[in-house]
């Protein structure tokens, strides 16, 4: 941020567009808010000192080494003053952002990797949230997930890592596991690669789930069902690919309705039926992906780019 743009904005002569650019920088990082307060802090203190001295009647000054001690004495206060205050806000600030939640948001199309401050992995699926803190101070590690997430966390016994999700939690000490918690999707599926996992639903009677490595849960008809885990090559999807074994087109079609944030229309009923294995790069887009798919299906497909409707017939 330009300074004299900064000291124009605290001494409050910027204009409206100006404030604007201003007030989204600070919000924009706690560095950029911290910068802010410090510069806030001398210009206060600065002001202070000129209103002091405008108070005094004007006369002659007789400068003497004892009269020279006592002015740099009033400067070197005034520093540590500014200094003492940008210390504590920047203190204050550091605590705030330990306790504060963070998210992060993936877009259609795409994923992330992250570190949480406990040195856990998290890599999120296309269209996924996650809610973390920047320090887990608490009895439990809680991060809250809307969408696909794939956890290597770090081993802590005394403190619990819990996934909270809209529908179920899930609690480790130190494992590999993937949940799929989409809020606007009826699909909820946890599955082990390694350690141990609990599942629980707060607030009800129902007891806890647990899973050994290499088995899965999902929620099929409001009830979890436990099972071994089909296709490992799903979990790929960290590293880019869309993998599918002999899955139903429809359910091919709702998955890429979830990932790529488009609405397909299939009037061709017929299509929904068959069955596809492949795999497919995620940059490559959703068009690569029915290109494909349309070598051994016949159908076409037209795109609305305005709506974001891709429609089969």
């Amino acid at each position: 941020m330009n300074s004299d743009l900064l000291q124009k904005y605290i001494a409050g002569n910027a204009t409206e567009d100006e404030k604007r650019r201003v007030t989204e920088w600070i919000q924009a990082s706690p560095e950029n808010r911290r910068e802010y307060m410090a510069q806030r802090k001398l210009y206060d203190i600065a002001l202070w000192r000129t209103d002091a001295e405008t108070m005094q009647p004007m006369s002659k000054k007789h400068f003497t080494w004892r009269r020279m001690s006592w002015e740099v004495g009033k400067v070197a206060a005034i520093f540590i003053l500014a200094f003492l205050g940008i210390r504590y806000w920047d203190l204050k600030s550091a605590e705030e952002e330990k306790t504060s939640l963070q998210s992060i948001y993936v877009p259609a199309g795409q994923r992330a990797e992250l570190m949480l401050a406990d040195g856990t992995k998290v890599w999120l699926n296309s269209r996924s949230t996650l809610t973390f803190p920047g320090e887990f101070t608490g009895a439990t590690r809680d991060v809250k997930l809307d969408g696909e997430g794939y956890f290597d966390v770090a081993r802590n016994e005394k403190q619990p890592f819990v996934v909270e999700t809209n529908r179920y939690d899930v609690r480790v000490l130190g494992t590999e596991f993937n949940v799929i918690a989409y809020a606007k999707d009826s699909v909820w599926e946890t599955s082990l690669l390694k350690g141990a996992v609990e599942i629980w639903k707060p607030g009800s009677d129902v007891g806890t789930l647990r899973l050994e490595p290499n088995t899965m849960v999902s929620l099929k008809e409001n009830k979890l069902v436990k099972g071994r885990i089909r296709e490992p090559d799903y979990f790929l999807w960290r590293e880019g690919l869309l993998c599918f074994h002999n899955i139903s087109v429809r359910d091919m079609m709702e998955k890429l309705k979830l990932y790529y944030g488009v609405d397909i229309v299939v009037n061709n009923q017929k299509l929904l039926q068959n069955r596809y294995t492949g795999k497919f790069r995620t940059k490559d887009g959703v068009e690569h992906v029915l290109r494909v798919l349309r070598l051994n299906n016949a159908f076409t497909y037209t795109m609305n780019e305005e709506t974001n409707v891709i429609t089969i017939n």
